[in-house]
Protein backbone atom coordinates (compact mmCIF):
# COMPACT_ATOMS: atom_id res chain seq x y z
CA UNK A 1 0.00 0.00 0.00
CA UNK A 2 1.25 3.46 -0.86
CA UNK A 3 2.31 5.14 2.42
CA UNK A 4 0.63 8.41 1.43
CA UNK A 5 -2.79 6.71 1.20
CA UNK A 6 -2.39 4.48 4.26
CA UNK A 7 -4.66 5.02 7.20
CA UNK A 8 -2.01 5.16 9.92
CA UNK A 9 -0.09 7.82 7.96
CA UNK A 10 -3.25 9.91 7.54
CA UNK A 11 -4.08 9.47 11.23
CA UNK A 12 -0.94 11.24 12.37
CA UNK A 13 -0.99 13.80 9.54
CA UNK A 14 -4.47 14.86 10.71
CA UNK A 15 -3.26 15.06 14.31
CA UNK A 16 -0.24 17.16 13.33
CA UNK A 17 -2.29 19.56 11.20
CA UNK A 18 -4.91 19.73 13.97
CA UNK A 19 -2.34 20.83 16.54
CA UNK A 20 -0.92 23.42 14.14
CA UNK A 21 -4.40 24.84 13.51
CA UNK A 22 -5.30 24.63 17.21
CA UNK A 23 -2.23 26.63 18.24
CA UNK A 24 -3.26 29.65 16.15
CA UNK A 25 -4.70 32.37 18.37
CA UNK A 26 -6.96 35.18 17.24
CA UNK A 27 -7.60 37.81 19.93
CA UNK A 28 -6.39 35.26 22.48
CA UNK A 29 -8.85 32.59 21.30
CA UNK A 30 -7.74 29.24 19.89
CA UNK A 31 -9.41 25.92 19.02
CA UNK A 32 -6.74 23.90 20.86
CA UNK A 33 -7.05 20.10 20.45
CA UNK A 34 -10.63 20.40 19.10
CA UNK A 35 -9.13 21.70 15.85
CA UNK A 36 -8.35 18.07 14.98
CA UNK A 37 -12.01 17.39 14.19
CA UNK A 38 -12.13 20.25 11.67
CA UNK A 39 -9.07 18.89 9.85
CA UNK A 40 -10.60 15.39 9.99
CA UNK A 41 -13.86 16.68 8.45
CA UNK A 42 -11.92 18.02 5.46
CA UNK A 43 -9.98 14.76 5.00
CA UNK A 44 -13.23 12.81 5.29
CA UNK A 45 -14.87 15.01 2.65
CA UNK A 46 -12.12 13.97 0.22
CA UNK A 47 -12.60 10.26 0.88
CA UNK A 48 -10.28 9.41 3.78
CA UNK A 49 -11.75 7.13 6.46
CA UNK A 50 -10.35 5.43 9.56
CA UNK A 51 -10.99 1.91 10.92
CA UNK A 52 -13.79 2.12 13.54
CA UNK A 53 -11.56 0.35 16.09
CA UNK A 54 -9.36 3.49 16.28
CA UNK A 55 -12.35 5.56 17.35
CA UNK A 56 -13.53 2.92 19.85
CA UNK A 57 -10.12 2.61 21.51
CA UNK A 58 -9.85 6.39 21.66
CA UNK A 59 -13.36 6.64 23.11
CA UNK A 60 -12.83 4.19 25.98
CA UNK A 61 -9.46 5.69 26.97
CA UNK A 62 -10.81 9.22 26.84
CA UNK A 63 -13.99 8.53 28.83
CA UNK A 64 -12.18 6.40 31.42
CA UNK A 65 -9.57 9.07 32.14
CA UNK A 66 -12.28 11.75 32.25
CA UNK A 67 -14.05 9.71 34.93
CA UNK A 68 -10.84 9.17 36.91
CA UNK A 69 -10.15 12.89 36.84
CA UNK A 70 -13.71 13.99 37.55
CA UNK A 71 -14.75 11.41 40.15
CA UNK A 72 -13.39 12.96 43.37
CA UNK A 73 -14.56 16.43 42.33
CA UNK A 74 -18.03 15.15 41.48
CA UNK A 75 -18.59 13.52 44.87
CA UNK A 76 -17.24 16.58 46.69
CA UNK A 77 -19.17 19.12 44.62
CA UNK A 78 -22.26 19.17 46.82
CA UNK A 79 -20.43 20.62 49.80
CA UNK A 80 -20.67 24.34 50.56
CA UNK A 81 -21.09 26.32 47.31
CA UNK A 82 -21.03 23.08 45.33
CA UNK A 83 -24.74 22.60 45.89
CA UNK A 84 -25.59 25.94 44.28
CA UNK A 85 -23.09 25.29 41.49
CA UNK A 86 -24.69 21.90 40.83
CA UNK A 87 -28.06 23.65 40.52
CA UNK A 88 -26.46 26.12 38.11
CA UNK A 89 -25.10 23.28 35.98
CA UNK A 90 -28.49 21.54 35.98
CA UNK A 91 -30.20 24.73 34.76
CA UNK A 92 -27.67 25.24 31.96
CA UNK A 93 -27.44 21.66 30.69
CA UNK A 94 -31.14 20.97 31.24
CA UNK A 95 -32.32 24.10 29.39
CA UNK A 96 -29.84 23.42 26.57
CA UNK A 97 -31.25 19.89 26.23
CA UNK A 98 -34.83 21.26 26.15
CA UNK A 99 -33.91 23.74 23.40
CA UNK A 100 -32.34 20.87 21.47
CA UNK A 101 -35.48 18.77 21.88
CA UNK A 102 -37.60 21.66 20.57
CA UNK A 103 -35.20 22.16 17.67
CA UNK A 104 -35.44 18.66 16.22
CA UNK A 105 -39.14 18.34 17.06
CA UNK A 106 -40.30 21.57 15.41
CA UNK A 107 -37.72 22.13 12.67
CA UNK A 108 -37.30 18.57 11.40
CA UNK A 109 -33.52 18.51 11.87
CA UNK A 110 -32.13 15.00 12.15
CA UNK A 111 -31.86 14.00 15.80
CA UNK A 112 -28.10 13.17 15.63
CA UNK A 113 -27.36 16.58 14.06
CA UNK A 114 -29.37 18.36 16.78
CA UNK A 115 -27.61 16.42 19.55
CA UNK A 116 -24.31 17.32 17.90
CA UNK A 117 -25.33 20.98 18.06
CA UNK A 118 -25.94 20.54 21.79
CA UNK A 119 -22.49 19.10 22.46
CA UNK A 120 -20.81 21.68 20.23
CA UNK A 121 -22.69 24.61 21.76
CA UNK A 122 -21.50 23.43 25.19
CA UNK A 123 -17.99 22.71 23.78
CA UNK A 124 -18.07 19.21 25.27
CA UNK A 125 -15.99 16.47 23.68
CA UNK A 126 -17.14 13.91 26.33
CA UNK A 127 -20.70 14.84 25.33
CA UNK A 128 -19.78 14.33 21.68
CA UNK A 129 -18.35 10.90 22.48
CA UNK A 130 -21.47 9.90 24.42
CA UNK A 131 -23.76 11.23 21.67
CA UNK A 132 -22.03 9.26 18.93
CA UNK A 133 -22.12 6.14 21.08
CA UNK A 134 -25.83 6.63 21.90
CA UNK A 135 -27.02 7.50 18.36
CA UNK A 136 -24.59 5.40 16.35
CA UNK A 137 -24.51 8.21 13.77
CA UNK A 138 -21.59 10.24 12.46
CA UNK A 139 -23.97 13.15 11.80
CA UNK A 140 -23.42 14.14 15.43
CA UNK A 141 -19.92 15.31 14.47
CA UNK A 142 -21.31 17.70 11.85
CA UNK A 143 -23.62 19.37 14.36
CA UNK A 144 -20.73 19.57 16.82
CA UNK A 145 -18.40 21.16 14.26
CA UNK A 146 -21.00 23.77 13.29
CA UNK A 147 -21.90 24.85 16.84
CA UNK A 148 -18.45 24.59 18.44
CA UNK A 149 -16.84 27.86 17.20
CA UNK A 150 -19.64 30.08 18.52
CA UNK A 151 -19.78 27.89 21.65
CA UNK A 152 -16.20 28.99 22.38
CA UNK A 153 -16.60 32.64 21.37
CA UNK A 154 -20.09 33.07 22.88
CA UNK A 155 -19.02 31.94 26.37
CA UNK A 156 -15.96 34.20 26.30
CA UNK A 157 -17.99 37.26 25.28
CA UNK A 158 -20.69 36.53 27.85
CA UNK A 159 -18.38 36.16 30.87
CA UNK A 160 -16.37 39.23 29.88
CA UNK A 161 -19.38 41.49 29.29
CA UNK A 162 -21.77 40.32 32.03
CA UNK A 163 -19.84 41.88 35.00
CA UNK A 164 -19.72 45.19 33.11
CA UNK A 165 -23.43 45.10 32.30
CA UNK A 166 -24.41 44.64 35.97
CA UNK A 167 -21.56 46.94 37.17
CA UNK A 168 -20.17 44.27 39.49
CA UNK A 169 -17.53 45.26 42.06
CA UNK A 170 -14.91 42.57 41.43
CA UNK A 171 -12.53 43.86 44.15
CA UNK A 172 -15.26 43.52 46.75
CA UNK A 173 -16.03 40.04 45.43
CA UNK A 174 -12.34 39.11 45.83
CA UNK A 175 -12.32 40.18 49.49
CA UNK A 176 -15.51 38.22 50.18
CA UNK A 177 -14.04 35.12 48.55
CA UNK A 178 -10.77 35.36 50.46
CA UNK A 179 -12.66 35.68 53.74
CA UNK A 180 -14.73 32.59 52.89
CA UNK A 181 -11.63 30.65 51.79
CA UNK A 182 -9.84 31.32 55.07
CA UNK A 183 -12.72 29.74 56.96
CA UNK A 184 -12.76 26.70 54.66
CA UNK A 185 -9.03 25.98 54.26
CA UNK A 186 -7.12 28.19 56.72
CA UNK A 187 -3.36 28.49 56.33
CA UNK A 188 -1.15 26.22 58.39
CA UNK A 189 1.44 28.22 60.37
CA UNK A 190 4.12 27.53 62.97
CA UNK A 191 4.85 29.62 66.07
CA UNK A 192 6.96 29.31 69.20
CA UNK A 193 5.44 29.61 72.69
CA UNK A 194 6.90 29.79 76.21
CA UNK A 195 5.46 27.51 78.87
CA UNK A 196 3.97 29.89 81.46
CA UNK A 197 0.60 28.49 82.49
CA UNK A 198 0.92 26.99 85.99
CA UNK A 199 -1.78 24.42 85.18
CA UNK A 200 0.38 22.66 82.54
CA UNK A 201 3.74 22.69 84.33
CA UNK A 202 4.93 19.22 85.24
CA UNK A 203 2.33 17.52 83.08
CA UNK A 204 2.95 15.40 79.98
CA UNK A 205 1.72 16.15 76.49
CA UNK A 206 -0.60 13.13 76.58
CA UNK A 207 -2.09 14.23 79.92
CA UNK A 208 -2.88 17.65 78.51
CA UNK A 209 -4.45 16.14 75.36
CA UNK A 210 -2.96 19.01 73.39
CA UNK A 211 -3.82 17.68 69.92
CA UNK A 212 -7.49 17.09 70.70
CA UNK A 213 -7.86 20.26 72.79
CA UNK A 214 -6.23 22.70 70.35
CA UNK A 215 -5.93 20.82 66.98
CA UNK A 216 -2.28 21.96 66.90
CA UNK A 217 0.76 19.67 66.56
CA UNK A 218 3.97 20.10 68.60
CA UNK A 219 6.99 19.80 66.30
CA UNK A 220 9.83 20.41 68.82
CA UNK A 221 10.59 21.54 72.39
CA UNK A 222 13.63 23.30 73.90
CA UNK A 223 14.30 22.38 77.53
CA UNK A 224 17.17 24.03 79.41
CA UNK A 225 18.82 25.07 76.15
CA UNK A 226 18.54 21.66 74.43
CA UNK A 227 16.16 20.96 71.54
CA UNK A 228 14.38 17.66 72.16
CA UNK A 229 12.03 15.49 70.14
CA UNK A 230 8.53 15.69 71.70
CA UNK A 231 6.74 12.52 72.77
CA UNK A 232 3.40 11.87 74.49
CA UNK A 233 5.39 11.34 77.72
CA UNK A 234 7.40 14.59 77.47
CA UNK A 235 6.85 16.75 80.57
CA UNK A 236 6.49 20.50 80.20
CA UNK A 237 8.57 22.67 82.51
CA UNK A 238 8.26 26.37 83.22
CA UNK A 239 10.18 28.40 80.64
CA UNK A 240 10.35 25.64 78.05
CA UNK A 241 9.99 26.77 74.43
CA UNK A 242 7.46 24.84 72.40
CA UNK A 243 7.07 25.08 68.60
CA UNK A 244 3.53 24.32 67.43
CA UNK A 245 2.02 23.92 63.96
CA UNK A 246 -1.62 24.60 63.11
CA UNK A 247 -4.21 27.09 61.94
CA UNK A 248 -4.55 30.56 63.48
CA UNK A 249 -7.47 29.29 65.57
CA UNK A 250 -5.52 26.22 66.71
CA UNK A 251 -2.49 28.34 67.67
CA UNK A 252 -4.73 30.79 69.55
CA UNK A 253 -6.09 27.90 71.64
CA UNK A 254 -2.53 26.61 72.09
CA UNK A 255 -1.44 30.01 73.47
CA UNK A 256 -4.31 30.03 75.97
CA UNK A 257 -3.34 26.54 77.12
CA UNK A 258 0.47 26.85 77.25
CA UNK A 259 1.57 30.48 77.42
CA UNK A 260 2.46 33.54 75.37
CA UNK A 261 4.07 33.59 71.95
CA UNK A 262 7.78 34.41 71.64
CA UNK A 263 10.08 35.42 68.78
CA UNK A 264 12.78 33.02 69.97
CA UNK A 265 13.61 30.17 67.62
CA UNK A 266 14.26 26.57 68.56
CA UNK A 267 17.33 25.36 66.65
CA UNK A 268 17.34 21.89 65.13
CA UNK A 269 19.36 19.36 67.10
CA UNK A 270 22.21 17.90 65.07
CA UNK A 271 20.54 14.49 65.17
CA UNK A 272 17.10 15.95 64.38
CA UNK A 273 15.63 16.34 60.88
CA UNK A 274 12.50 17.75 59.24
CA UNK A 275 11.72 16.32 55.79
CA UNK A 276 8.88 16.33 53.24
CA UNK A 277 7.92 12.77 52.25
CA UNK A 278 5.69 11.77 49.33
CA UNK A 279 3.16 8.98 49.87
CA UNK A 280 3.93 6.59 47.00
CA UNK A 281 3.92 3.21 48.76
CA UNK A 282 0.78 1.26 47.78
CA UNK A 283 0.60 -0.29 51.27
CA UNK A 284 0.27 3.17 52.86
CA UNK A 285 -2.48 4.45 50.54
CA UNK A 286 -5.97 4.64 52.08
CA UNK A 287 -4.59 3.80 55.55
CA UNK A 288 -5.34 6.09 58.55
CA UNK A 289 -2.22 7.96 59.64
CA UNK A 290 -2.58 6.65 63.19
CA UNK A 291 -2.15 3.01 62.11
CA UNK A 292 1.58 3.54 61.53
CA UNK A 293 2.29 4.39 65.23
CA UNK A 294 5.03 6.73 64.09
CA UNK A 295 5.83 8.06 67.54
CA UNK A 296 5.85 4.71 69.32
CA UNK A 297 8.00 3.07 66.66
CA UNK A 298 10.23 5.89 65.37
CA UNK A 299 9.70 8.90 67.67
CA UNK A 300 8.46 10.71 64.54
CA UNK A 301 5.82 13.43 64.33
CA UNK A 302 3.84 14.44 61.22
CA UNK A 303 3.40 18.21 61.54
CA UNK A 304 1.44 18.88 58.35
CA UNK A 305 0.00 17.21 55.27
CA UNK A 306 -0.21 18.81 51.83
CA UNK A 307 -2.86 17.52 49.41
CA UNK A 308 -3.91 19.06 46.06
CA UNK A 309 -2.06 22.27 46.91
CA UNK A 310 -3.69 22.66 50.34
CA UNK A 311 -1.94 22.32 53.72
CA UNK A 312 -3.96 20.29 56.23
CA UNK A 313 -3.38 19.72 59.93
CA UNK A 314 -2.90 15.93 60.21
CA UNK A 315 -4.92 13.73 62.55
CA UNK A 316 -4.61 9.99 63.40
CA UNK A 317 -7.89 9.21 61.59
CA UNK A 318 -6.91 10.94 58.33
CA UNK A 319 -6.59 8.45 55.45
CA UNK A 320 -3.64 8.92 53.12
CA UNK A 321 -3.92 9.40 49.36
CA UNK A 322 -1.36 8.60 46.69
CA UNK A 323 0.77 11.73 46.20
CA UNK A 324 0.14 13.27 49.64
CA UNK A 325 3.16 15.18 50.95
CA UNK A 326 3.88 14.73 54.67
CA UNK A 327 6.14 17.00 56.71
CA UNK A 328 7.83 14.68 59.21
CA UNK A 329 10.10 15.52 62.14
CA UNK A 330 12.32 12.88 63.75
CA UNK A 331 15.94 11.76 64.14
CA UNK A 332 18.08 11.30 61.05
CA UNK A 333 18.42 7.57 61.65
CA UNK A 334 14.70 6.97 62.10
CA UNK A 335 13.86 9.17 59.12
CA UNK A 336 15.19 6.43 56.82
CA UNK A 337 12.61 4.01 58.23
CA UNK A 338 9.78 6.53 57.95
CA UNK A 339 10.70 7.25 54.31
CA UNK A 340 10.60 3.51 53.61
CA UNK A 341 7.07 3.28 55.05
CA UNK A 342 5.60 6.02 52.84
CA UNK A 343 7.71 5.52 49.72
CA UNK A 344 8.87 9.01 48.73
CA UNK A 345 9.49 7.81 45.18
CA UNK A 346 8.82 10.49 42.54
CA UNK A 347 9.10 7.90 39.78
CA UNK A 348 6.13 5.92 41.10
CA UNK A 349 3.90 8.96 40.69
CA UNK A 350 4.73 9.11 37.00
CA UNK A 351 4.57 5.33 36.38
CA UNK A 352 1.30 3.87 35.12
CA UNK A 353 0.12 0.39 36.09
CA UNK A 354 -2.09 -0.63 33.17
CA UNK A 355 -3.84 -3.47 34.99
CA UNK A 356 -6.20 -1.12 36.91
CA UNK A 357 -6.88 0.81 33.68
CA UNK A 358 -7.74 -2.34 31.73
CA UNK A 359 -9.75 -3.84 34.60
CA UNK A 360 -11.68 -0.60 35.10
CA UNK A 361 -12.57 -0.40 31.40
CA UNK A 362 -13.72 -4.06 31.41
CA UNK A 363 -15.98 -3.39 34.42
CA UNK A 364 -17.30 -0.24 32.71
CA UNK A 365 -18.17 -2.09 29.51
CA UNK A 366 -19.99 -4.80 31.49
CA UNK A 367 -21.93 -2.19 33.49
CA UNK A 368 -22.88 -0.38 30.30
CA UNK A 369 -24.41 -3.59 28.90
CA UNK A 370 -26.79 -4.01 31.84
CA UNK A 371 -30.33 -2.91 30.92
CA UNK A 372 -33.21 -1.72 33.09
CA UNK A 373 -36.68 -2.63 31.80
CA UNK A 374 -39.60 -0.26 32.41
CA UNK A 375 -42.38 -2.33 30.82
CA UNK A 376 -44.04 -1.78 27.47
CA UNK A 377 -40.84 -2.77 25.72
CA UNK A 378 -38.95 0.25 27.16
CA UNK A 379 -35.46 -0.33 28.49
CA UNK A 380 -32.47 1.83 29.40
CA UNK A 381 -28.79 1.15 29.81
CA UNK A 382 -25.77 3.34 30.45
CA UNK A 383 -24.13 2.31 27.20
CA UNK A 384 -20.40 2.16 26.58
CA UNK A 385 -19.62 5.73 27.62
CA UNK A 386 -22.00 5.85 30.59
CA UNK A 387 -20.80 2.53 31.99
CA UNK A 388 -17.11 3.36 31.70
CA UNK A 389 -17.64 6.86 33.09
CA UNK A 390 -19.62 5.59 36.11
CA UNK A 391 -17.07 2.89 36.96
CA UNK A 392 -14.12 5.27 36.58
CA UNK A 393 -15.72 7.83 38.88
CA UNK A 394 -16.49 5.22 41.53
CA UNK A 395 -13.01 3.67 41.35
CA UNK A 396 -11.33 7.08 41.56
CA UNK A 397 -13.34 7.73 44.70
CA UNK A 398 -12.40 4.34 46.24
CA UNK A 399 -8.74 4.88 45.39
CA UNK A 400 -7.53 1.43 46.40
CA UNK A 401 -8.83 -2.14 46.67
CA UNK A 402 -6.30 -4.39 48.37
CA UNK A 403 -3.07 -4.23 46.37
CA UNK A 404 -4.74 -2.48 43.40
CA UNK A 405 -4.37 1.32 43.21
CA UNK A 406 -7.18 2.61 40.99
CA UNK A 407 -6.15 6.26 41.03
CA UNK A 408 -3.70 7.49 38.39
CA UNK A 409 -1.07 10.21 38.46
CA UNK A 410 -1.95 13.51 36.82
CA UNK A 411 0.66 13.07 34.09
CA UNK A 412 -0.50 9.54 33.18
CA UNK A 413 -4.15 10.59 33.16
CA UNK A 414 -3.44 13.55 30.91
CA UNK A 415 -1.37 11.49 28.45
CA UNK A 416 -3.97 8.72 28.06
CA UNK A 417 -6.74 11.30 27.82
CA UNK A 418 -4.96 13.17 25.03
CA UNK A 419 -4.20 10.00 23.07
CA UNK A 420 -7.77 8.77 23.41
CA UNK A 421 -9.26 12.11 22.41
CA UNK A 422 -7.01 12.48 19.35
CA UNK A 423 -7.81 9.01 18.02
CA UNK A 424 -11.52 9.49 18.65
CA UNK A 425 -11.70 12.92 16.95
CA UNK A 426 -9.83 11.70 13.86
CA UNK A 427 -12.08 8.66 13.36
CA UNK A 428 -15.44 10.39 13.89
CA UNK A 429 -14.32 13.47 11.97
CA UNK A 430 -13.29 11.61 8.84
CA UNK A 431 -16.48 9.54 8.97
CA UNK A 432 -18.66 12.64 9.24
CA UNK A 433 -16.73 14.55 6.59
CA UNK A 434 -18.25 12.43 3.82
CA UNK A 435 -21.71 13.84 4.70
CA UNK A 436 -20.66 17.41 5.51
CA UNK A 437 -21.64 19.11 2.25
CA UNK A 438 -24.97 17.29 1.93
CA UNK A 439 -25.98 18.20 5.48
CA UNK A 440 -25.11 21.90 5.06
CA UNK A 441 -26.95 22.00 1.73
CA UNK A 442 -30.06 20.63 3.44
CA UNK A 443 -30.13 22.91 6.50
CA UNK A 444 -27.97 25.95 5.59
CA UNK A 445 -27.49 28.69 8.20
CA UNK A 446 -30.33 27.30 10.34
CA UNK A 447 -27.88 25.08 12.20
CA UNK A 448 -25.61 28.02 13.09
CA UNK A 449 -28.58 29.94 14.50
CA UNK A 450 -29.81 27.01 16.63
CA UNK A 451 -26.29 26.41 17.94
CA UNK A 452 -26.01 30.07 19.00
CA UNK A 453 -29.35 29.89 20.84
CA UNK A 454 -28.25 26.73 22.68
CA UNK A 455 -25.08 28.54 23.79
CA UNK A 456 -26.56 31.86 24.96
CA UNK A 457 -30.04 31.16 26.37
CA UNK A 458 -28.91 28.68 29.11
CA UNK A 459 -26.31 31.16 30.41
CA UNK A 460 -28.94 33.93 30.58
CA UNK A 461 -31.27 31.63 32.53
CA UNK A 462 -28.41 30.66 34.87
CA UNK A 463 -27.48 34.24 35.83
CA UNK A 464 -31.16 35.00 36.45
CA UNK A 465 -31.38 31.98 38.77
CA UNK A 466 -28.12 33.00 40.52
CA UNK A 467 -29.83 36.13 41.89
CA UNK A 468 -32.01 33.88 44.04
CA UNK A 469 -29.06 31.89 45.43
CA UNK A 470 -27.61 33.09 48.73
CA UNK A 471 -23.98 34.21 48.82
CA UNK A 472 -23.29 33.50 45.14
CA UNK A 473 -20.07 35.44 44.61
CA UNK A 474 -19.81 36.98 41.11
CA UNK A 475 -16.36 35.39 40.62
CA UNK A 476 -17.72 32.02 41.67
CA UNK A 477 -20.67 32.56 39.33
CA UNK A 478 -18.38 33.29 36.37
CA UNK A 479 -16.30 30.18 37.08
CA UNK A 480 -19.49 28.17 37.51
CA UNK A 481 -20.79 29.38 34.14
CA UNK A 482 -17.62 28.32 32.31
CA UNK A 483 -17.59 24.97 34.13
CA UNK A 484 -21.25 24.34 33.37
CA UNK A 485 -20.56 25.15 29.71
CA UNK A 486 -17.43 22.90 29.95
CA UNK A 487 -15.50 25.83 28.44
CA UNK A 488 -11.81 26.00 29.31
CA UNK A 489 -11.31 29.02 26.96
CA UNK A 490 -14.10 30.72 28.92
CA UNK A 491 -12.23 30.10 32.18
CA UNK A 492 -9.07 31.49 30.58
CA UNK A 493 -11.02 34.66 29.74
CA UNK A 494 -12.22 35.07 33.35
CA UNK A 495 -8.82 34.37 34.95
CA UNK A 496 -7.22 37.80 34.20
CA UNK A 497 -10.24 39.56 35.77
CA UNK A 498 -9.18 38.59 39.33
CA UNK A 499 -6.11 37.82 41.42
CA UNK A 500 -7.94 35.03 43.27
CA UNK A 501 -8.51 31.43 42.19
CA UNK A 502 -12.27 31.68 42.81
CA UNK A 503 -13.29 31.08 39.17
CA UNK A 504 -10.92 28.11 38.82
CA UNK A 505 -12.23 26.45 41.99
CA UNK A 506 -15.84 26.91 40.85
CA UNK A 507 -14.96 25.58 37.38
CA UNK A 508 -13.27 22.48 38.82
CA UNK A 509 -16.22 21.88 41.16
CA UNK A 510 -19.00 22.16 38.60
CA UNK A 511 -17.31 20.73 35.49
CA UNK A 512 -17.75 17.05 36.50
CA UNK A 513 -21.42 17.65 37.34
CA UNK A 514 -22.06 19.36 34.00
CA UNK A 515 -20.20 16.68 32.08
CA UNK A 516 -22.14 13.83 33.68
CA UNK A 517 -25.46 15.65 33.19
CA UNK A 518 -24.70 16.31 29.53
CA UNK A 519 -23.86 12.64 28.91
CA UNK A 520 -27.15 11.62 30.59
CA UNK A 521 -29.18 14.16 28.58
CA UNK A 522 -27.59 13.16 25.26
CA UNK A 523 -28.54 9.54 25.93
CA UNK A 524 -32.10 10.53 26.83
CA UNK A 525 -32.41 12.68 23.68
CA UNK A 526 -31.13 9.78 21.60
CA UNK A 527 -34.14 7.74 22.78
CA UNK A 528 -36.40 10.13 20.87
Amino acid sequence: MDVFTSEYFALFVIICLGFILGSIKIKGISLDISAIIFVALIFGHYGMTMPPIIGKIGLVLFIYTIGMQAGPGFFESFRKQGRNLAILATIIVGSAAIITLIAFTWTGIDTPVAIGLLTGALTSTPGLAAAIDATGSSLVSIGYGIAYPFGVIGVILFVRLYPKLIKADLKKAEKEFEKLSESGHPDIKSKTFRVENENVIGKSISELRIRSMTKAVISRIMHEGDAVVPSPQTLLSKGDLVKAVGTDDALRKFRLLIGNETDEEIPLHKSYEVQSILVTNKEAVNQPLGTFNLWSNYQATVTRLRRSGIDITPSPSMRLHMGDKLTVACSRENMKQVVRIFGNDDKKLSDTDFFPVAAGIVLGILLGELSLSFGGGMSFNLGLTGGILAVAMILSRIGRSGPVIWSMSGAATQLLRQIGLMFFLVEVGTKAGAQLVDTYSEYGSQLFLIGGVITLVPMILAVMAAHFMKNMNILTLLGGLTGSMTSTPGLAAVDPMTDTNAPAIAYATVYPVAMVLLIIFTQLLALF
